[in-house]
């Protein structure tokens, strides 16, 4: 089992950057899949990125494409995404979840989730 925690959300003005980083738990952080998912008010919560265990694959949404750069540090069970060039639609809230069903967009396989953390984005 592992437990996850989010940080470094906050507000930014559109075409700002923001780091956020989940913390995770537990000695077997490198078996698992570790995705990013955000849901906006109202909307359902949806895929953003998504990297394999060992870091090597990853998957991105194509609206953050170019824009969002996921990575992950196995010796300090981290990851983190990266987001540059925010526009006012990717604010949502970000959720961290972990996966051992290797690398996966459906929010359905992961079976480990962090509480979120705020992204606000002014115009």
């Amino acid at each position: 089992q592992v437990q996850l925690v989010e940080s470094g959300g906050g507000l930014v003005q559109a075409g700002g950057s923001l780091r956020l980083s989940c913390q995770a738990s537990g000695r077997t952080f490198s078996t698992y899949g570790m995705g990013w998912f955000r849901q906006g008010p109202g909307k359902e919560r949806e895929f953003v990125v998504a990297i394999s265990g060992s870091g090597g694959t990853t998957y991105y949404q194509d609206s953050v494409k170019g824009r969002f750069t996921v990575s992950r540090d196995n010796a300090k069970n981290m990851v983190s995404l990266q987001m540059n060039s925010l526009k006012p639609e990717d604010a949502a809230v970000y959720y961290c979840a972990a996966t051992r069903l290797g690398i996966a967009r459906n929010r359905d396989l992961y079976a480990y989730w962090g509480q979120g953390t705020q992204v606000t984005v002014s115009p």
